[in-house]
């Protein structure tokens, strides 16, 4: 049965830097943004906040939505589904300069402590050498661009 796999990250810039997450899924290692899958009966909003709870320990709130997925792509990880991802703006409800940050900021790709199935590390990017090449899946790829675009 085919479906939709709805997926929504959310762009955390501090500092001129961008928050990426490298992650190793399915045997692959992938980059993308922080956030994930939606469930159901949940927001957008709400995903993207609990998302970055989860893998961030960090509470945030969406300032604005970026993008939305206006073209077909089918999942890497299931012939039958269609993914559709949803991009906001987010900032911390703290200042994030005040806080004791909780997760390991990363200095190289795919620095896992141990690499096994849903290994995950944070590195932030700078938004001047950011470029569609940081980002594994197209979708993510096509962000990136318009980010580049935007924010240089």
């Amino acid at each position: 049965m085919k479906g939709f796999n709805v997926r929504v990250y959310g762009i955390f810039i501090h500092e001129n830097k961008l928050l990426v997450s490298d992650e190793h899924i399915k045997g692959m290692n992938i980059t993308k943004l922080p956030g994930g899958g939606l469930e159901y009966g949940e927001g957008t909003h709400d995903c993207v906040a609990r998302e970055f709870k989860e893998e961030l320990d960090l509470d945030i709130e969406v300032v604005s939505h970026f993008y939305t997925t206006d073209f077909f792509v089918n999942s890497a990880f299931s012939s039958n589904n269609q993914v559709l991802s949803i991009y906001y703006i987010v900032k911390p409800k703290e200042d994030f300069n005040t806080q004791k940050v909780k997760f390991k900021i990363a200095t190289k790709l795919f620095d896992f402590e141990k690499k096994m199935e849903g290994a995950q590390s944070m590195r932030w990017v700078e938004i001047e050498k950011i470029s569609d090449n940081d980002f594994t899946f197209i979708i993510d790829k096509r962000v990136g661009e318009m980010l580049s675009n935007k924010l240089k």
